[in-house]
């Protein structure tokens, strides 16, 4: 190969410094989000810091952590609340930094969220890096920062470690490091019920790799695709270095098959340990949520909750806007489906909207339980990454206020339960 030729394929950065000018937005965004809500809770005489740390969820996290499992709220209808429905993985990280450092359990909690919450916006860097280019993947970072429940992101909340667990797992796929997407996988698995959204992509893109392998080996003269040295369309997913999306099925088989294994670990350990504690059996983990009112019933609460805000015309328009938001989501979903996401980022969106839009649980908390969800933002990143400079700019900080307005305005009222 030539001089010439070999400055032409200019060797990339390494991730995490292709990665620090979307770190960079992120931060900018939280901050603006955090400085906004610290004015209006002063102007309500209400405390930002109360607001984030020890509020609503935030208060059964740091108990567990405190106290331990066991402690539970008995309500006058016959409901029974109790902290086994809280997976232990962010309770156990507040305990550990408490032993640490000189903080509080709810201020541990928090420095965890906002720690995890830049661990999430690395990983959804590097899955929207790998699959259509550094561009793309600094807007869907910027996307996931200025969604108008963000501030979540940095609440003594779960949202953010789960989403930074899933995030990583997700790419550890894509790379075919199994055995690592197995670990992070069975880690998400134990911060909240929706690891199994995890552990579905995982277990799909093994059985995918396996599946193209076996026809690899009987295909004559067949091999794997290869990465083109020049670039790739902005919404076009790139080839990996052994397959679409970098699934890389020629992996030994043995990585595979123990990534498969460790990946439910977390989740299926911690519900059927819950079962054996309450004495109910495998299924016990189901009966704790259930005295929330929490269940899986194919989205028919849901769906009668939003007809009941067209009683009047008021609500009428939030009805709406809930068929609205709803639409947008499954059209995304269409969107991402269409445009050939690989299989383990379909599965796992598919499964924490399944989750999140089928379930009887409070349906304030929808948004905030869809925030994981991020590869619906990929069509949108692709998009805002086509633009010039100066219009995306303008759309991302215009977002970014709304967000920040919008945060501030709803942990200050109703919030997230």
């Amino acid at each position: 190969m030539s001089d010439l030729e070999t400055r032409a394929v200019p060797a990339r950065a390494p991730l995490l410094r292709r990665a620090v000018p979307a770190l960079l937005g992120y931060a900018a965004v939280r901050a603006l989000g955090l400085a906004v809500l610290a004015g209006w809770s002063a102007a309500r005489g209400k405390s930002a810091h109360t607001l984030l740390t020890a509020r609503w969820d935030s208060l059964w996290y740091t108990r567990v952590a405190e106290l331990g499992y066991g402690y539970e709220v008995r309500l006058p209808n016959g409901d029974v609340h109790s902290n086994l429905a809280f997976f232990p993985l962010l309770p156990w990280l507040e305990r550990l930094l408490h032993a640490l450092a000189p903080l509080s359990y709810a201020d541990a909690g928090f420095v965890v969220s906002l720690s995890a919450s830049l661990a999430a916006a690395a990983g959804i860097f590097a899955v929207a890096d790998r699959l259509y280019g550094p561009r793309t993947g600094f807007f869907a970072v910027l996307l996931w920062a200025v969604l108008p429940v963000g501030i979540v992101q940095s609440m003594a909340y779960s949202e953010s470690l789960f989403t930074a667990l899933a995030a990583w797992s997700l790419y550890a796929v894509l790379a075919g490091r199994w055995v690592s997407a197995g670990v992070l996988a069975a880690l998400a698995g134990l911060t909240r019920p929706v690891g199994a959204a995890v552990v579905a992509a995982v277990w799909t893109a093994a059985v995918i790799s396996f599946v193209r392998e076996r026809g690899t080996r009987h295909a004559p003269g067949a091999h794997p695709a290869t990465r083109a040295p020049g670039g790739h369309a902005p919404d076009t997913p790139a080839l990996g270095a052994h397959g679409p999306g970098g699934d890389a099925p020629g992996a030994p088989a043995w990585r595979r098959a123990l990534g498969m294994l460790l990946a439910p670990l977390g989740a299926a350990g911690y519900v059927l340990w819950v079962g054996h504690r309450t004495g109910a059996g495998p299924l016990g983990y189901l009966d704790v949520q259930a005295g929330w009112r929490n269940g899986f019933d194919g989205g028919y609460a849901f769906a009668r909750f939003v007809a009941g805000r067209f009683t009047s015309f008021p609500s009428a328009l939030a009805g709406l806007g809930l068929i609205a938001g709803v639409a947008l989501l499954i059209w995304l979903y269409v969107i991402c489906v269409r445009r050939r996401q690989p299989p383990a980022l379909l599965v796992y969106t598919g499964v924490v909207l399944a989750l999140a839009l089928c379930a009887s649980s409070y349906f304030g908390s929808k948004p905030r339980l869809l925030m994981p969800a991020f590869p619906l933002l990929l069509p949108l990143a692709c998009a805002l990454a086509r633009r010039r400079p100066p219009v995306a700019a303008l759309v991302t900080a215009g977002l970014a206020g709304v967000a920040a307005v919008y945060g501030a305005f709803w942990l200050n009222g109703s919030g997230p339960p």
